[in-house]
């Protein structure tokens, strides 16, 4: 089992120059991307042309299986249930005859995956998520898993490399179908980075391009 890490991000700016949106997303790196698998939208914020915004970002590096909660808009409102996991490990998701989802207590499974069994009668859906260990928060998924047939299995390895895009086109908790259509400003892998980090948002007024250097 791996130690839980935490990170603190504060991402700043102060007289931007324009208004513009920050999202942040773990879309580095993943196999099958935008075909069966589909990363989520963190983090979004908007900082405006003038005077000082901040967004400050947590994540917790204990990991979840989750049966998610869809809406019309494609983004997650809430999960139906969840099951911590470590690396290595494997559990299932089973549904009772009251219609009710269960994972399975973890048991030894690939080292260096995560993996979930659907064990219920027709085709499912789960994610991935990150949550503080022992808070029972539920956890903040990360990456979507479509039409998982029964008997079929989620094997997922995950690191937490974190990019950032200046886009409108999303919303917290939403999931991103397709590749963003703007290149990534920034991205680090959470595990390299200290606890706590401070990261300030510029804006280069003759290109109009942006950049995050650490503050």
């Amino acid at each position: 089992m791996s130690t839980v890490f935490t990170r603190n991000l504060t991402f700043k700016t102060n007289d931007l120059g324009a208004d513009a949106t920050l999202m942040l997303t773990f879309d580095k790196n993943i196999t099958g991307l935008y075909h069966d698998k589909f990363p989520v939208c963190w983090k979004v914020s908007s900082f405006g042309s003038a005077g000082p915004y901040t967004l400050r970002a947590t994540f917790q590096s204990q990991l979840a299986f989750v049966k998610p909660q869809v809406d019309g808009s494609d983004t997650i409102v809430d999960a139906s249930t969840y099951k911590l996991i470590n690396v290595g490990n494997k559990t299932s998701l089973t549904k009772d005859a009251k219609g009710v989802y269960h994972f399975s207590d973890v048991v030894d499974g690939e080292e260096g995956y995560l993996q979930a069994v659907n064990r219920c009668p027709l085709v499912e859906d789960m994610s991935i998520g990150f949550t503080k260990p022992n808070s029972g928060q539920e956890p903040t998924s990360v990456l979507y898993f479509k039409s998982i047939g029964n008997g079929a299995f989620v094997k997922a390895q995950f690191t937490p490399v974190l990019r950032a895009y200046i886009t409108e086109q999303y919303q917290e908790t939403q999931i991103i179908r397709a590749e963003v259509d703007t290149s990534s400003i920034w991205e680090k892998d959470l595990a390299g980075l200290d606890t706590n980090t401070t990261w300030v948002l510029t804006r280069d007024v003759a290109s109009g391009s942006y950049k995050i250097k650490q503050g």
